[in-house]
């Protein structure tokens, strides 16, 4: 009993010294993925008109042409996505790192989520793939119900 007195004083340091640690440790660990995916076009359009490269988007429309695979490098399925805005960005899988998307057709809905680099023609989206070093934020694309990453 006789240790009870000193342990009352150290107990609000030790209280708080655990919930500081517990905040830290949250705060560093990565936000888990959304179920729902809720995709947010604003980022994404803002980050044309602004001429803004390599941010984190994410964003949904409808596949306006499939383009020959891009064989230099790593291997690369491209096509141009056409998003509510009137926009067109062409996305660039990179298929060495991820699965190809099956059966990809003009008229598909298609949801990503990747990097952005802006050009003259609107944009590119890549790093819709996970991360295979975990260097990097991995991206995804869902196409007919089906999540390629």
């Amino acid at each position: 009993m006789k240790l009870l007195g000193p342990m009352r004083k150290l107990l609000p340091l030790l209280v708080a010294l655990a919930l500081a640690y517990v905040g830290v440790s949250q705060r560093q660990q990565p936000a888990a993925e959304p179920v729902a995916r809720a995709i947010d076009d604003h980022a994404l359009t803002q980050a044309i008109s602004q001429h803004r490269s390599q941010i984190q988007v994410r964003g949904q429309g409808t596949v306006a042409k499939v383009l020959p695979e891009d064989r230099r490098g790593s291997r690369h399925q491209r096509f141009l996505v056409r998003l509510s805005s009137g926009e067109t960005v062409l996305i660039a899988h990179n298929i060495d790192v991820a699965a190809r998307i099956d059966a990809l057709a003009p008229g598909d809905s298609i949801k990503f989520k990747g990097d952005y680099v802006w050009n003259a023609k609107g944009g590119v989206v890549h790093w819709t793939h996970h991360a295979p070093d975990g260097h990097h934020v991995g991206g995804w694309i869902e196409h007919h119900d089906r999540h390629y990453e």
